[in-house]
């Protein structure tokens, strides 16, 4: 995987596109962290990369609410405390909408 200043993105571009399907991926960085990650894709891989990465995103906020779970303590929450506290939320959103 090839780490690339955002600077040397601007100023040879051309040359980054070129290299992208070889590389499979780019990591962008800006001062030294990474930013972004650049993929090659086509007319054909567009929606299953789209949906690889929105697959992952979503992985990553459940593994992020299981983290926080622990840490908060909620992990052992029961289905009767979970329902309640839905039916208390939408209670308190109807109230306000109201």
């Amino acid at each position: 995987m090839k780490f690339l200043p955002v600077r040397e993105l601007r100023g040879r571009s051309a040359e980054v596109w070129k290299e992208l399907p070889q590389e499979k991926e780019m990591v962008i960085t800006r001062n030294g962290s990474p930013i972004a990650m650049l993929t090659p894709v086509t007319d054909k891989t567009l929606e299953s990369s789209v949906d690889a990465w929105r697959k992952v995103r979503a992985q990553q906020a459940l593994d992020r609410l299981q983290r926080n779970s622990f840490k908060q303590g909620t992990a052992a929450v029961s289905m009767e405390e979970i329902d309640t506290e839905i039916q208390n939320s939408r209670r308190d959103r109807k109230a306000r909408c109201a």
